[in-house]
């Protein structure tokens, strides 16, 4: 178990048991203020209550929450990226970009519906033409989503209790300038990395749109014409670098 959900189970677990020693015990600020009575009776039965309630949820929510978001794999779907996004929306320093992301997921979507629609009617699907570009699309998603794994590596990776802390030591002037530089220096690299892989993607979408911008005009395409526009080009190289990258 992580150190900090322990941290928190025991906090919780606590901070309700001593909630009841004061209340229940004799000396205490506890229900003998009130005297016995009727009204005392069902405070204290509303007190057990809750803090049964109370031990219960908060236990369950601990122990069942995931330990860390898994990244997914190459051969994940769509719904398991956008899932995986959504575990980090808790971080508010990344929060603007989580939701930027699932757009940009719902975008590429759009927009490779939408150049394979046009394609099929100019080709039909068995094509070896149509098949050549379909495959340079399908090479497109995933550089696209090899981005976004690298960006949820990040995401997983990236403390942020642990850089709220350090912000407020800083504050405070609890170490020294030289070591604060040291610490903020490898949580910007996070920041970085994740807005220039986002960054990266919107690029990407960039050149879907200027793609789909010359062949929304094309009626008909002879052989070997796709190769050379000007759209396809930008995405074989595109596709060429991230090879080289990956090798």
């Amino acid at each position: 178990m992580e150190r900090k959900k322990l941290i928190k189970l025991l906090g919780l677990n606590l901070g309700i048991a001593a909630a009841d020693i004061i209340t229940f015990s004799p000396g205490l600020i506890g229900l003998e203020l009130i005297g016995p009575s009727a009204l005392a009776t069902a405070l204290g039965s509303t007190i057990i209550f809750l803090s049964g309630a109370g031990l219960i949820y908060g236990n369950y929510k601990l122990l069942s929450g995931p330990e860390k978001a898994i990244p997914p794999d190459k051969n994940s779907t769509v719904d398991d990226y956008i899932e995986a996004l959504n575990m980090h929306r808790e971080l508010k320093t990344f929060q603007a970009t989580v939701d930027l992301l699932k757009d940009q997921i719902e975008r590429l979507q759009k927009k490779n519906k939408t150049i394979r629609d046009i394609l099929l009617q100019i080709f039909s699907a068995s094509e070896i033409s149509y098949q050549k570009f379909d495959a340079v699309i399908a090479e497109v998603e995933k550089i696209f989503f090899m981005n976004i794994r690298s960006i949820l590596n990040k995401l997983n990776a990236f403390d942020e209790e642990d850089y709220n802390f350090i912000r407020k030591k800083n504050e405070a002037g609890a170490f020294s300038q030289q070591l604060m530089d040291e610490r903020f220096k490898v949580y910007d690299e996070y920041i970085t990395s994740v807005k220039a892989a986002t960054e990266d993607n919107e690029q990407i979408l960039l050149k879907l749109d200027k793609l789909l911008l010359e062949i929304s005009g094309l009626n008909s395409v002879e052989s070997g014409q796709l190769e050379q526009m000007a759209g396809m080009i930008e995405i074989d190289n595109l596709i060429k670098q991230a090879k080289y990258y990956k090798n």
